[in-house]
């Protein structure tokens, strides 16, 4: 079974998404979402709602299709992160003028899978 959640338009920048994202890569569901919640990145905590809403995603999934569900098996498949559109700003500089500023968004995807499923698609 694989589920997939993504957010978008996250007010985070990708480059520091990144680096939460990169930890929490091929490693067990539930052991993430105790690792984000106590991480000190201000990205962990968006990144930790998605898991969990991936992993909410499988169990519903499960439930249509009629199968066995185990939060403890599932793996977090894939997590990557797209850069988003920026938000233009301006600041006041010296002698009148104005400087540009970038607020960078993200648009950060989970996707879990089973863990048995994750071992044979990586062959």
């Amino acid at each position: 079974m694989e589920a997939k959640a993504q957010a978008r338009f996250v007010r985070v920048t990708p480059q520091k998404a990144r680096r939460v994202v990169d930890t929490i890569r091929g490693k067990g569901a539930s052991e993430t979402i105790t690792q984000l919640q106590f991480a000190p990145q201000a990205a962990a905590e968006p990144v930790r709602k998605l898991v969990a809403s991936a992993i909410a995603n499988a169990r519903v999934k499960a439930d249509q299709a009629s199968e066995r569900f185990d939060e403890g098996d599932l793996v977090i498949a894939e997590a990557f992160v797209d850069e988003g559109p920026s938000l233009k700003r301006f600041r006041p500089r010296a002698q009148g003028r104005a400087s540009r500023i970038l607020k960078r968004t993200s648009h950060i995807t989970v996707i879990v899978a089973d863990q048995n499923r994750h071992n044979e698609g990586g062959r």
